[in-house]
């Protein structure tokens, strides 16, 4: 298993699932449509794209990281639920197509359901305006530089070391491309399901190159932020004979709080605010059924 602050660093892996596509047309619902970042060379027009590496911007907007890392700064000093939405967000963009923005893409008339509106992201993902602030910032001083794919990638590192109180310290590799492909019907073949079992889910990480220690460390997010009791409701009331079965003073509290499905209640009681082992401390205590299962 994955152990010590240090080694959720693996956050950095999902940095390298995908680096693909176009231009960022994102408008999260925002009066100010997102200007066009950088797209990839069309083929046979020129080398193919960079790899990944830390410092990309170094030399062309030299500032991208901090404007970045300020805009996530207020966010989280507000809310520190808003650091746990980044983290979500960028895990949930690199799992469908890689880390290439297109979780941003607002429906249009040609593609009515993007990737923000199927099942495992409606209504439940958070963070777009801290990633419309960062771009809008960005677009002032370096128009067209940063991909907004990197902007999430920063944004999710950043709230990282936010949450943890700064014990968990990583470089980002950045060079990515902004994608225009953008499909709700493939969020639930490519998410994790609250409900899907260790095999499925090892199978699904693997998919995506990540191995079982990999996908263990990065389930330790659910440290921190919240989850609507409809993704744990199939365990409740607690089945005592169920070796994965739920605490039962947990259960007996969620039974309570959770009166329907859309109600939300924090993944850690104990430190709820604080990205630390304490996932994998009180496994028995996990609200979905793979922490226990883990």
């Amino acid at each position: 298993m994955a152990s010590g602050g240090g080694k959720l660093a693996a956050l950095a892996l999902l940095a390298l699932l995908g680096s693909v596509a176009s231009t960022c047309e994102a408008s999260y619902g925002h009066p100010n449509r997102l200007l066009p970042s950088r797209s990839p060379p069309l083929p046979g027009s020129g080398p193919p794209p960079a790899v990944l590496a830390v410092g990309h911007y170094n030399q062309t907007c030299y500032q991208a990281e901090r404007i970045v890392r300020a805009a996530v700064k207020k966010a989280v000093y507000a809310n520190r639920g808003i650091g746990a939405g980044l983290i979500r967000l960028f895990f949930h963009d690199c799992f469908v197509r890689g880390c290439d923005a297109s979780i941003l893409l607002d429906e249009t008339d040609a593609n009515p359901l993007p990737e923000k509106l199927g099942r495992p992201n409606y209504r439940s993902l958070r963070g777009f305006e801290v990633i419309d602030e960062a771009k809008t910032a960005l677009e002032r001083k370096f128009q067209g530089v940063v991909s907004c794919a990197d902007i999430i990638a920063f944004a999710a590192r950043d709230a990282t070391v936010l949450l943890s109180n700064g014990a968990v310290q990583f470089d980002m590799p950045s060079g990515r491309f902004d994608g225009h492909v953008s499909l709700a019907s493939e969020t639930l073949p490519n998410l994790p399901l609250p409900f899907a079992d260790l095999a499925t889910l090892r199978t699904l990480f693997e998919s995506k190159g990540l191995s079982l220690d990999d996908m263990v460390t990065l389930s330790g997010a659910h440290t921190v932020g919240i989850a609507r009791c409809s993704s744990f409701a199939g365990r409740l009331p607690r089945n005592a004979s169920d070796p994965l079965a739920m605490h039962s003073t947990l259960a007996g509290s969620l039974t309570k709080k959770c009166r329907s499905g859309s109600s939300t209640v924090d993944h850690d009681l104990k430190t709820p605010g604080d990205l630390d082992s304490q996932y994998y401390t009180g496994r028995k205590k996990a609200l979905v059924s793979v922490g226990n299962g883990l």
